[in-house]
């Protein structure tokens, strides 16, 4: 992981440059209408996050059944500024902000078609109605895009844990929508890796997208080399797929 910076959530989805004139927010209302709806369907805590704003923008009335918040601050959101983040554990909260940053790290080191094909699934502490923190889970995923391609509006919903295990660690899977990858961020240092020059440029292929075949063609190396250091690559980053390997990379300064 990169050093500890005093870069905020804010400043990551500054870096996107949305722009007012590339807005629809006649999209928002009509997803807005359907939340409440959905809302009355479902337990599940729903809440949106204006990027364009950098400010929540709805949550759903569940939250002050299953979780103990206040009914008006609810239903007035957008004026409470990080409300929604106020019964979360404090150690919790500073660990769930700083996996956040790191991982739109990684987002923005990809290709951009493939920015808004993940969810980020966290595993936290948070107080309920009673007053007792428990583990809650939070599913978070791009709603909608700007006219072009930007994520605008992201998506989370919330709910207890089935697995109440008491941990003072927040867990994270991001999941790649569109190929089922999953990969499981640390806060952990990155080791160090030993990586060989031909290595690293076997990984930077990686990163732009370039498969088995067309990384031997562009080196002039067989596929059978090529595949022996993609093996060599998990296995020195101690990670299970490409996804992983390529966070890591760019974490540690090896990927731009």
């Amino acid at each position: 992981m990169n050093k500890p910076t005093n870069t905020t959530r804010e400043e990551m989805w500054a870096k996107q440059h949305l722009s007012a004139t590339d807005i629809d927010y006649a999209v928002w209302e009509r997803d807005k209408s359907m939340l409440h709806q959905l809302s009355k369907m479902g337990r599940n805590c729903t809440f949106v996050v204006d990027v364009y704003k950098c400010k929540y923008a709805y949550a759903s009335p569940n939250f002050v059944d299953l979780l103990g918040y206040d009914s008006h601050k609810i239903e007035t959101l957008e004026r409470q500024g990080d409300y929604l983040e106020s019964r979360i554990h404090p150690d919790d909260r500073a660990q769930l902000a700083a996996l956040q940053v790191t991982l739109s790290q990684f987002i923005y080191s990809l290709p951009f078609e493939q920015r808004n094909s993940y969810s980020n699934i966290y595993s936290f502490r948070m107080l309920n109605a009673k007053q007792q923190y428990i583990r809650v889970a939070s599913r978070h995923q791009v709603l909608e895009q700007d006219r072009n391609g930007k994520a605008w509006l992201i998506i989370g919903n919330m709910d207890i844990s089935p697995d109440q295990k008491a941990s003072e660690t927040v867990d994270c899977t991001v999941l790649n929508l569109k190929n089922g990858e999953i990969f499981s961020p640390s806060l952990s240092l990155m080791p160090s890796t030993n990586l060989t020059n031909r290595e690293i440029e076997v990984l930077r292929l990686i990163q732009k997208g370039l498969l088995s075949k067309e990384i031997a063609d562009k080196l002039c190396i067989s596929i059978h080399t090529v595949n022996i250091h993609r093996q060599n690559l998990l296995r020195k980053l101690g990670v299970q797929n490409s996804i992983e390997a390529i966070r890591l990379g760019q974490e540690s300064g090896l990927l731009s």
